[in-house]
C-alpha cells in the first residue's frame, strides 16, 4: 500500500511515541492497517508501555504549594484511577500530606522522594501503598516541580483541582501575573520562546510539514516556503511570548509584557492526566467498576 498519508504518521507516531520512518515502515508492512501497526510495533519494542492497561492511573488532582517566604513554588501531580477515588476523603488526605511534605523536602527526584520520611517515620512509599489496599486503586504521585524565585516576583494560579500554574516576573505585577498564568492555564504554552524548544521537537515538527507538503506535487522551492510558514505558525502557538494573549486577540503576551514594561523569567504548567491516554468507560461502568471494590 503506497498511499500512507502524513496525517496516518503523526497519528501513529502519537500513539506509540516511535519515530516517524518506524511508524512510516510499519504502516506500509501493515497495509495501512493502524491497530496492527500498533501492535506489530509493540512486539517489536518500539512503541511504548501499553497505554490501555486497565491501571491507568489519568485521573486524580494537581496541588499547589508557596513557601512562606514566597521563593519557592511546589506543584504536584497525584494520580488514581477513577474520579470517585479523587473525591475520596482518604485520597484527599493523602494529597494534603504530600503538598505540605513536598514543598520542604522535594529535592528534584520523585523516587528519592518516594523513598524519604515522612516525619510519621514512615517512607512516602509506604504511606501511598498503605492509601492503595484502602481505596483499591492504583496511586502514584507522578510529578512533582520546584519553581524558584531568585528575587523576582511569582505568580500562581490553580484551575480547580485540576490545572496549576506558577510564573516568574522580572518584576512585581499582581494583576499581571495573574492574567498570564490564566493564559497559560488555557493555552497550554510549551515552551517560553522559539530558543527554548527542543531542537529535536522542531525536527520532528517539520519532517510532518514536509512530508505534508510534499504530497501537493508542488516543486521543491515552493514546498520549502510551505514548510518554513507552518513551522512560523507551529512556534506562535506553541510558544509563550509569541501566543495571542486569550483576554485580547488583538495582541501577543510579548505585547502585553511590553505594555507593562515587564518579562516572564520562567513557567510551569501541570495538568491532572496530560499525556496519557484515559481508558474509555462510561459512567455507569465507573460506579459499578467501584461497587465491585
Amino acid at each position: 500500500m503506497s498511499n500512507i498519508t502524513a496525517q496516518m504518521v503523526k497519528e501513529l507516531r502519537d500513539r506509540t511515541g516511535a519515530g516517524m520512518m518506524e511508524c512510516k515502515k510499519a504502516l506500509l508492512d501493515s497495509s495501512g492497517d493502524m491497530d496492527k501497526a500498533v501492535e506489530e510495533m509493540r512486539k517489536a519494542g518500539q512503541a511504548k508501555a501499553d497505554k490501555k492497561s486497565s491501571r491507568i492511573a489519568a485521573e486524580g488532582v494537581v496541588t499547589l504549594s508557596i513557601s512562606d517566604d514566597n521563593s519557592i513554588a511546589n506543584i504536584v501531580e497525584i494520580n488514581c484511577e477513577t474520579d470517585f477515588v479523587a473525591k475520596d476523603e482518604n485520597f484527599l488526605k493523602f494529597v494534603k500530606t504530600i503538598s505540605e511534605v513536598s514543598l520542604k523536602n522535594y529535592k528534584g527526584s520523585v523516587d528519592d522522594f518516594n523513598n524519604s520520611k515522612h516525619p510519621s517515620g514512615k517512607t512516602i512509599e509506604e504511606i501511598r501503598l498503605e492509601l492503595v489496599s484502602k481505596v483499591g486503586e492504583n496511586v502514584k504521585i507522578r510529578r512533582v516541580q520546584n519553581i524558584k524565585n531568585d528575587g523576582n516576583y511569582m505568580g500562581h494560579y490553580m484551575h480547580g483541582t485540576k490545572i496549576g500554574v506558577a510564573v516568574v516576573l522580572q518584576k512585581e505585577n499582581e494583576e499581571l501575573a495573574k492574567d498570564v498564568c490564566m493564559h497559560i492555564a488555557a493555552m497550554k504554552p510549551r515552551a517560553l520562546n522559539a530558543n527554548d524548544i527542543p531542537q529535536e521537537d522542531l525536527e520532528k515538527e517539520r519532517e510532518i510539514f514536509v512530508a505534508q507538503a510534499k504530497e501537493s506535487g508542488k516543486p521543491d522551492d515552493i514546498i520549502q516556503k510551505m514548510v518554513d510558514g507552518k513551522l512560523k505558525k507551529y512556534i506562535s502557538e506553541v510558544t509563550l511570548v509569541d501566543q495571542t494573549f486569550v483576554k485580547d486577540n488583538e495582541i501577543t503576551i510579548s505585547k502585553l509584557l511590553e505594555k507593562h514594561d515587564n518579562s516572564v523569567l520562567s513557567f510551569y504548567r501541570l495538568e491532572v492526566g496530560e499525556g496519557v491516554e484515559k481508558k474509555d468507560e462510561n459512567f455507569a461502568d465507573e460506579v459499578m467498576a467501584q461497587i465491585k471494590k
